[in-house]
Protein backbone atom coordinates (compact mmCIF):
# COMPACT_ATOMS: atom_id res chain seq x y z
CA UNK A 1 0.00 0.00 0.00
CA UNK A 2 3.08 2.35 0.86
CA UNK A 3 4.80 1.57 -2.62
CA UNK A 4 1.58 1.92 -4.38
CA UNK A 5 0.61 5.81 -2.55
CA UNK A 6 4.16 6.87 -3.04
CA UNK A 7 3.79 5.83 -6.79
CA UNK A 8 0.76 8.02 -6.81
CA UNK A 9 1.86 11.01 -5.49
CA UNK A 10 4.72 10.84 -8.08
CA UNK A 11 2.58 10.28 -10.61
CA UNK A 12 0.28 13.48 -9.73
CA UNK A 13 3.19 15.24 -9.18
CA UNK A 14 4.39 15.01 -12.64
CA UNK A 15 0.97 15.52 -14.01
CA UNK A 16 0.85 19.06 -11.61
CA UNK A 17 4.60 19.84 -12.65
CA UNK A 18 3.34 19.46 -16.36
CA UNK A 19 0.51 21.42 -16.07
CA UNK A 20 2.26 24.21 -14.88
CA UNK A 21 4.89 24.18 -17.34
CA UNK A 22 2.57 24.04 -19.50
CA UNK A 23 0.76 27.22 -18.60
CA UNK A 24 4.23 28.93 -17.69
CA UNK A 25 4.83 28.12 -21.49
CA UNK A 26 1.23 29.82 -22.54
CA UNK A 27 1.63 32.53 -20.49
CA UNK A 28 5.43 33.71 -21.54
CA UNK A 29 4.05 32.99 -25.60
CA UNK A 30 1.32 35.50 -24.85
CA UNK A 31 3.48 37.64 -22.92
CA UNK A 32 5.99 37.52 -26.19
CA UNK A 33 2.64 38.01 -28.36
CA UNK A 34 1.80 41.30 -26.52
CA UNK A 35 5.21 42.44 -26.27
CA UNK A 36 5.88 42.15 -30.53
CA UNK A 37 2.01 43.45 -30.64
CA UNK A 38 3.49 46.50 -28.57
CA UNK A 39 6.79 46.72 -30.15
CA UNK A 40 4.70 46.99 -33.88
CA UNK A 41 2.09 49.32 -33.27
CA UNK A 42 4.55 52.75 -33.60
CA UNK A 43 1.02 54.78 -34.41
CA UNK A 44 -0.88 54.51 -30.98
CA UNK A 45 1.21 56.88 -28.81
CA UNK A 46 1.51 59.69 -31.73
CA UNK A 47 -2.16 59.93 -32.10
CA UNK A 48 -3.46 63.08 -30.63
CA UNK A 49 -7.35 62.40 -30.03
CA UNK A 50 -9.78 65.54 -31.15
CA UNK A 51 -11.07 67.18 -27.64
CA UNK A 52 -13.71 69.96 -27.94
CA UNK A 53 -12.88 71.63 -24.91
CA UNK A 54 -9.49 72.21 -26.68
CA UNK A 55 -9.38 75.51 -29.13
CA UNK A 56 -8.91 74.08 -32.65
CA UNK A 57 -6.19 75.02 -35.46
CA UNK A 58 -7.80 74.17 -39.01
CA UNK A 59 -5.21 73.97 -41.99
CA UNK A 60 -6.32 74.26 -45.33
CA UNK A 61 -5.22 72.32 -47.92
CA UNK A 62 -5.72 71.68 -51.50
CA UNK A 63 -3.90 70.56 -53.98
CA UNK A 64 -0.47 72.17 -55.19
CA UNK A 65 -0.23 74.15 -51.39
CA UNK A 66 3.12 74.24 -50.43
CA UNK A 67 3.65 71.96 -47.41
CA UNK A 68 5.75 74.01 -45.26
CA UNK A 69 2.79 76.44 -44.83
CA UNK A 70 1.21 73.38 -43.93
CA UNK A 71 3.94 71.84 -41.74
CA UNK A 72 5.41 74.96 -40.43
CA UNK A 73 1.50 75.64 -38.55
CA UNK A 74 1.53 71.99 -37.18
CA UNK A 75 5.06 71.98 -36.34
CA UNK A 76 4.02 74.48 -33.53
CA UNK A 77 0.16 74.01 -32.69
CA UNK A 78 0.78 70.25 -31.81
CA UNK A 79 3.86 70.78 -29.74
CA UNK A 80 2.68 70.02 -25.93
CA UNK A 81 3.04 72.15 -22.89
CA UNK A 82 6.18 71.59 -20.96
CA UNK A 83 3.94 69.29 -19.07
CA UNK A 84 3.66 67.23 -22.00
CA UNK A 85 -0.14 68.02 -22.25
CA UNK A 86 -2.06 68.57 -25.69
CA UNK A 87 -3.37 71.91 -25.47
CA UNK A 88 -4.75 72.46 -29.10
CA UNK A 89 -6.31 70.32 -31.88
CA UNK A 90 -4.66 70.20 -35.05
CA UNK A 91 -6.55 69.44 -37.66
CA UNK A 92 -6.64 69.61 -41.48
CA UNK A 93 -9.18 70.18 -44.54
CA UNK A 94 -9.83 70.05 -47.70
CA UNK A 95 -12.66 69.92 -50.17
CA UNK A 96 -12.73 66.51 -50.58
CA UNK A 97 -11.60 63.52 -48.43
CA UNK A 98 -9.33 62.69 -51.39
CA UNK A 99 -5.49 62.61 -50.66
CA UNK A 100 -4.10 66.07 -51.70
CA UNK A 101 -0.63 66.27 -53.76
CA UNK A 102 1.64 69.59 -52.13
CA UNK A 103 3.54 71.46 -55.07
CA UNK A 104 6.11 69.23 -53.77
CA UNK A 105 5.07 65.69 -54.82
CA UNK A 106 4.07 64.47 -51.08
CA UNK A 107 0.74 63.09 -50.37
CA UNK A 108 -1.33 64.28 -47.44
CA UNK A 109 -4.67 62.41 -46.48
CA UNK A 110 -7.43 65.50 -45.17
CA UNK A 111 -8.69 65.29 -41.46
CA UNK A 112 -12.21 66.62 -42.44
CA UNK A 113 -13.83 68.41 -45.43
CA UNK A 114 -15.61 71.20 -46.01
CA UNK A 115 -18.76 69.60 -45.37
CA UNK A 116 -17.56 68.02 -41.58
CA UNK A 117 -15.38 70.60 -40.81
CA UNK A 118 -15.93 71.03 -36.82
CA UNK A 119 -15.89 74.82 -35.12
CA UNK A 120 -12.48 76.24 -35.55
CA UNK A 121 -10.90 78.91 -33.53
CA UNK A 122 -8.42 79.56 -36.06
CA UNK A 123 -8.32 79.05 -39.72
CA UNK A 124 -4.67 79.41 -41.49
CA UNK A 125 -4.72 80.03 -45.52
CA UNK A 126 -1.56 78.84 -47.19
CA UNK A 127 -0.51 79.13 -50.53
CA UNK A 128 0.51 77.42 -54.15
CA UNK A 129 2.93 79.17 -56.71
CA UNK A 130 -0.36 78.98 -58.97
CA UNK A 131 -3.46 80.49 -57.48
CA UNK A 132 -5.82 81.01 -59.95
CA UNK A 133 -7.61 77.17 -59.52
CA UNK A 134 -7.82 78.37 -55.93
CA UNK A 135 -9.31 81.67 -56.17
CA UNK A 136 -11.85 80.65 -58.84
CA UNK A 137 -13.01 77.51 -56.88
CA UNK A 138 -15.96 79.03 -55.23
CA UNK A 139 -16.74 76.23 -52.82
CA UNK A 140 -12.67 77.51 -51.00
CA UNK A 141 -13.86 81.02 -50.87
CA UNK A 142 -17.11 80.12 -49.42
CA UNK A 143 -15.69 78.03 -47.06
CA UNK A 144 -13.24 80.76 -45.80
CA UNK A 145 -16.02 82.88 -45.53
CA UNK A 146 -18.20 80.73 -43.56
CA UNK A 147 -15.10 79.88 -40.94
CA UNK A 148 -14.69 83.72 -40.74
CA UNK A 149 -17.64 84.38 -38.87
CA UNK A 150 -17.04 81.56 -36.09
CA UNK A 151 -13.25 81.70 -35.85
CA UNK A 152 -11.14 83.95 -33.47
CA UNK A 153 -8.07 84.53 -36.06
CA UNK A 154 -7.47 83.88 -39.97
CA UNK A 155 -4.37 83.93 -40.80
CA UNK A 156 -2.95 83.94 -44.60
CA UNK A 157 0.53 82.97 -45.70
CA UNK A 158 1.95 83.88 -48.70
CA UNK A 159 -0.06 84.25 -52.03
CA UNK A 160 -2.82 82.43 -49.66
CA UNK A 161 -3.81 86.48 -49.22
CA UNK A 162 -5.21 86.22 -52.67
CA UNK A 163 -7.87 84.15 -51.19
CA UNK A 164 -8.02 86.45 -48.27
CA UNK A 165 -8.97 89.07 -50.72
CA UNK A 166 -11.06 87.29 -52.73
CA UNK A 167 -13.21 86.38 -49.59
CA UNK A 168 -13.60 90.50 -48.78
CA UNK A 169 -13.45 89.24 -45.01
CA UNK A 170 -10.28 91.48 -44.52
CA UNK A 171 -11.14 94.22 -46.25
CA UNK A 172 -9.77 97.31 -44.94
CA UNK A 173 -7.34 95.55 -43.02
CA UNK A 174 -3.49 95.77 -43.50
CA UNK A 175 -2.18 92.10 -44.76
CA UNK A 176 1.28 91.14 -46.98
CA UNK A 177 1.61 88.57 -48.92
CA UNK A 178 4.77 86.78 -51.03
CA UNK A 179 7.96 88.81 -51.47
CA UNK A 180 7.06 90.70 -54.88
CA UNK A 181 3.09 90.36 -55.09
CA UNK A 182 1.68 93.00 -53.00
CA UNK A 183 1.58 95.33 -55.92
CA UNK A 184 -0.96 92.87 -58.30
CA UNK A 185 -2.57 91.90 -54.71
CA UNK A 186 -3.52 95.59 -54.62
CA UNK A 187 -4.98 95.79 -58.00
CA UNK A 188 -6.68 93.17 -57.63
CA UNK A 189 -7.96 93.94 -54.18
CA UNK A 190 -7.61 97.28 -53.84
CA UNK A 191 -10.10 97.56 -50.61
CA UNK A 192 -7.03 95.86 -48.65
CA UNK A 193 -4.46 97.70 -46.80
CA UNK A 194 -1.64 96.01 -48.45
CA UNK A 195 1.82 96.32 -46.88
CA UNK A 196 5.31 96.69 -48.75
CA UNK A 197 6.33 92.50 -48.72
CA UNK A 198 10.00 93.88 -48.98
CA UNK A 199 10.11 95.52 -46.06
CA UNK A 200 7.56 93.60 -43.96
CA UNK A 201 7.42 90.11 -43.26
CA UNK A 202 4.50 89.75 -40.49
CA UNK A 203 1.75 91.44 -40.03
CA UNK A 204 -1.25 91.83 -37.69
CA UNK A 205 -4.07 93.95 -38.01
CA UNK A 206 -7.23 92.98 -35.53
CA UNK A 207 -8.14 88.97 -36.19
CA UNK A 208 -5.76 88.91 -39.65
CA UNK A 209 -2.66 87.69 -39.45
CA UNK A 210 -0.10 87.58 -42.30
CA UNK A 211 3.14 86.51 -43.34
CA UNK A 212 5.31 85.91 -46.65
CA UNK A 213 4.87 82.45 -46.45
CA UNK A 214 7.30 79.41 -47.13
CA UNK A 215 9.33 79.19 -43.68
CA UNK A 216 7.64 82.46 -43.12
CA UNK A 217 5.08 80.56 -41.95
CA UNK A 218 6.60 80.04 -38.70
CA UNK A 219 6.70 83.53 -37.77
CA UNK A 220 3.27 84.28 -38.09
CA UNK A 221 2.19 80.47 -36.03
CA UNK A 222 4.60 81.46 -33.45
CA UNK A 223 3.14 84.63 -33.01
CA UNK A 224 -0.43 83.91 -33.03
CA UNK A 225 0.47 80.46 -30.56
CA UNK A 226 1.79 83.27 -28.07
CA UNK A 227 -1.11 85.71 -28.59
CA UNK A 228 -3.35 82.49 -27.22
CA UNK A 229 -0.93 80.52 -24.70
CA UNK A 230 1.91 83.07 -23.16
CA UNK A 231 5.50 83.73 -24.30
CA UNK A 232 6.95 81.06 -21.90
CA UNK A 233 5.04 79.00 -24.37
CA UNK A 234 6.56 80.52 -27.30
CA UNK A 235 9.41 79.67 -26.05
CA UNK A 236 9.36 76.16 -25.02
CA UNK A 237 7.99 75.62 -28.50
CA UNK A 238 11.20 77.53 -30.10
CA UNK A 239 13.36 75.21 -28.13
CA UNK A 240 11.47 72.34 -29.19
CA UNK A 241 12.30 72.83 -32.32
CA UNK A 242 15.58 74.09 -31.93
CA UNK A 243 14.70 77.53 -33.48
CA UNK A 244 17.83 78.55 -31.38
CA UNK A 245 20.38 76.39 -33.27
CA UNK A 246 19.02 77.69 -36.83
CA UNK A 247 19.42 81.34 -35.36
CA UNK A 248 22.46 80.67 -33.68
CA UNK A 249 24.36 78.87 -36.80
CA UNK A 250 27.92 79.22 -37.55
CA UNK A 251 29.57 76.76 -39.53
CA UNK A 252 33.41 75.43 -38.14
Amino acid sequence: MTKFRVLTIMIFATILISCNSEKSKNNLEKENINQTEIGLDTLTKHLKPFKSELPTIGLLMYNGVLQSEVIATSDVFAKPNENGKQIFNVITIAETENPITTEEGMHFVPDYTFKNCPKLTALFVPSAYDMYAQVHNENIVNFIKDKNKETDYVVSNCAGAQLIGKSGIADGHKIVTWIGGGVQLQKDYPNLKVQNDSLITFVEDGKFLSSNGNLASYISALNLVEKMTSPEHRKFVESYLYLDRLQNWKSK
